[in-house]
């Protein structure tokens, strides 16, 4: 009789514990309180996936979804991910949201826990068909965005869209970076013949990388003008070479996303755009359609969840605004 009664209490507790769960979280599906949905982004330290994860874990809390926060410690750790993905299939999750650190390496393990699980896509793509819905800015139209942006910030600085001009990417083979970086010079090649692009260069992810790539790249092209620099980290160290050199007059540099040192670089002179996404919207949005597809619902494949140029001058918008400074707590 004890077990009997231990069980009965143990049901009753759980059973009050998720009523509470949709209580609060009210509305929800009302077998939401019992679904995981995990979500694995590739670097849980970099504020731009804790914009993510806080998109996610709102979500879960309107939806009354169980979402497990996994990540590796840094984008490189490409195996890391892999495990990580392959331990949250391993628990039978409703779904897994997940943003692919190297688009070739995953795309065998995302292929592999599909079988199992719906997969649901943000940010980056892998070498795979198996995603359910696949939800990112639109990676190619940043980096014409960006072009734009420098070709107009070197405009405003020399009366004309001429001179020498360089990208720099944060890791090779990363899905999102190489559609920046083919927007961005097939943008300069059709629209801005007066800008020459003398250097198109990798870096390791690291931001201090990013920094001692810029400080060579200043010394060894005095006629330099303009840098875009693709992702986060990059732009941090591309800022600090600028900021550090006292060079925001001359060189003009777009970076990609955006935290307090980048702002802050934006507003100092350092750095004359930032192109930057709803990486907020990315995971909500995430969490959101995988427990529609874990409901079986019809959802859209692919989702633009766009991409603003922010400067000096807008900043302040009350749109730009929410962006620059999302609520990830």
């Amino acid at each position: 009789m004890s077990f009997v009664k231990s069980l009965l209490s143990r049901r009753a507790f759980t059973a009050l514990a998720g009523a509470a769960v949709i209580a609060t979280a009210m509305p929800a599906p009302s077998f939401a309180a019992d679904v995981t949905i995990p979500i694995i982004v590739k670097d849980t330290t970099s504020f731009y996936w804790q914009i993510v994860l806080a998109g996610a874990r709102k979500a879960g809390k309107d939806l009354g979804v169980n979402v497990p926060e996994l990540g590796a410690q840094a984008e490189s750790d490409v195996n890391g991910q892999i495990s990580i993905l392959e331990n949250a299939v391993a628990g039978k999750p409703a779904a897994v949201v997940i943003s692919p650190t190297e688009f070739k390496a995953l795309g065998k393990p995302i292929d592999e826990a599909a079988k199992s699980v719906p997969i649901i896509g943000i940010d980056s793509g892998a070498d795979s068909k198996a995603f359910k819905s696949f939800l990112t800015t639109d990676n190619v139209q940043g980096g014409r965005i960006a072009a734009d942006g420098l070709a107009a910030a070197i405009k405003g600085a020399t009366g004309k869209e001429e001179g020498e001009v360089v990208i720099l990417t944060n890791l090779p083979g990363v899905g999102s970076l190489e559609q920046r970086r083919e927007g961005f010079l097939d943008q300069v090649k059709t629209k801005y013949p007066g800008l020459k692009v003398i250097a198109d260069k990798y870096g390791d992810g690291q931001a201090t990388t990013g920094l001692n790539m810029m400080t060579d790249l200043i010394t060894a092209n005095p006629n330099l003008v303009g840098i875009f620099a693709s992702n986060l980290i990059m732009a941090q160290g591309v800022g600090q070479a600028i900021a550090e050199n006292k060079l925001g007059e001359k060189i003009k540099v777009i970076g990609f996303d955006s935290d307090d040192k980048t702002v802050g670089f934006l507003k100092d002179g350092a750095i004359a755009g930032l192109v930057v996404q709803d990486p907020y919207r990315m995971g909500y949005d995430g969490v959101k359609t995988a427990l529609a597809v874990s409901k079986g619902e019809k959802v859209e494949e692919n989702v633009d969840t766009g991409a603003n140029l922010v400067t000096k001058a807008n900043m302040a918008d009350p749109k730009i605004d929410a962006l620059l400074n999302p609520k990830i707590k």
